[in-house]
């Protein structure tokens, strides 16, 4: 089905696709070309505020014998790990600090403070889930896999339980990434080779994981060791949880678009564009909440520009909202709460077999896709250009890959 046959955007035509994709393109050679050093410096001090607080919090935590004290630091620890995951390493991990060259703070050294490799986050994040974001089938983490989120997954009697597992993905979001993560590293790997040595990386990982906030950190404290040990495991929760409802709220509330693999063929860069516009959403958030989601609150603009600081999101966003009243576009937004409930909803409702429709959200009644034809996705070298393999091959999904991949080479070309 094509972006005209859908009703609500029946009113766009072939020169307002080229027109919204020109405006775009603008906002992204714009953005570009006026990177410097008051970009740099943000990051740099991210990076010394971040590493600053867990240090305060693991010596709070560890020196303190009052509960408020304790409280006090684990707090402190929680919001440095979700700064470590969300503003610094998934912000470098997408390639948007690359182009200061510096070879510690770049998408192909950084490693995160999370349990699965960097890098096996990058093939799967970067690649399958920003190039084909929210495809049925094609994108896994449209419900990682273990949550049904559009009736147009077929209902099976798993599905019961996945207000149960939503909860256990949430406590445990680090770990179920790392399982996402290694699933896909190993389904394009060619050979058992290459799988066994993915796992062993995997294994790594976890292991200096587990080490170090279990058993080095603990032991550090000496006779303190289980303070420090309930204060790893409780601030390791709140990051999963925070990382978790940002991550859902960004994808799943109401008027965040699923789409089929047919979506992909042929796909114009507009229509890519569109397509990361109407498969995101928002939510509200003052300066400290955006900093404390990486400016996830700002996941339209991150799906648009993925590699693009994420310092630059907020600005980049009142132009793209312009733009989208301007052409008759949603922009899908609204509190964090509004947002997750709606989210829960979903999840909740979706969990039970296919009743009729009773109201007007697209969760609720029975399938609708709301298709658009595909796109040229703009080039992330970061992520690679490496199709899945496997059964993860889907209709549309191969001219889509060669269309990426010779962006691939022209970036590194050049």
């Amino acid at each position: 089905m094509a972006i005209t046959d859908v009703a609500q955007y029946a009113h766009l035509t072939e020169s307002d696709m080229a027109e919204l994709g020109a405006e775009l393109d603008a906002i992204r050679l714009e953005v570009e070309e006026s990177l410097g050093a008051r970009d740099a410096a943000y990051i740099h001090r991210t990076i010394a505020f971040q590493r600053t607080l867990e240090i305060g919090g693991r010596l709070l935590i560890a020196a303190t014998r009052s509960k408020k004290g304790w409280a006090a630091g684990v707090a402190a620890l929680a919001f440095a790990k979700s700064v470590e995951n969300m503003e610094i390493s998934h912000n470098i991990g997408h390639g948007q600090w690359d182009w200061m060259n510096d070879p510690e703070i770049h998408s192909n050294t950084w490693e995160w403070d999370m349990a699965g490799p960097s890098s096996q986050w990058r093939y799967s994040h970067n690649y399958i889930h920003h190039v084909f974001t929210n495809v049925l089938d094609v994108d896994e983490d449209l419900g990682y896999g273990v949550i049904r989120m559009t009736r147009d997954q077929p209902w099976e009697r798993r599905h019961l339980l996945q207000p149960l597992r939503n909860l256990i993905l949430a406590l445990g979001f680090e770990w179920g990434v790392a399982q996402h993560d290694l699933h896909a590293a190993q389904d394009r790997a060619t050979t058992q080779s290459e799988k066994t040595a993915l796992s062993r990386a995997a294994r790594r990982k976890v292991t200096r994981q587990m080490v170090k906030d279990y058993v080095v950190f603990p032991a550090l404290s000496l006779s303190r060791w289980r303070r420090t040990l309930g204060a790893n495991v409780v601030a390791n929760i709140v990051r999963n949880l925070w990382a978790y409802v940002v991550i859902f709220c960004g994808h799943f509330p109401d008027g965040a678009e699923k789409f089929t693999a047919a979506v992909l063929d042929d796909e114009t860069k507009p229509q890519w564009y569109l397509r990361q516009m109407l498969g995101s959403a928002n939510f509200d958030a003052g300066p400290l909440m955006a900093f404390a989601s990486g400016n996830l609150c700002y996941q339209i603009e991150h799906h648009l520009f993925p590699d693009l600081p994420s310092n630059r999101y907020a600005a980049i966003a009142t132009r793209v909202r312009a733009l989208c009243e301007r052409f008759g576009l949603p922009y899908t937004t609204g509190s964090l709460l509004h947002q997750y409930l709606q989210t829960l909803r979903t999840i909740h409702v979706l969990a039970l077999p296919d009743r009729p429709a009773r109201t007007d959200h697209d969760e609720m009644k029975p399938p609708a896709h709301q298709e658009v034809p595909s796109a040229v996705s703009p080039i992330d070298a970061s992520a690679g250009a490496v199709r899945p393999a496997g059964r993860r091959r889907r209709r549309g999904f191969r001219s889509q890959s060669r269309l990426y991949d010779a962006g691939v080479a022209v970036a590194a070309a050049s």
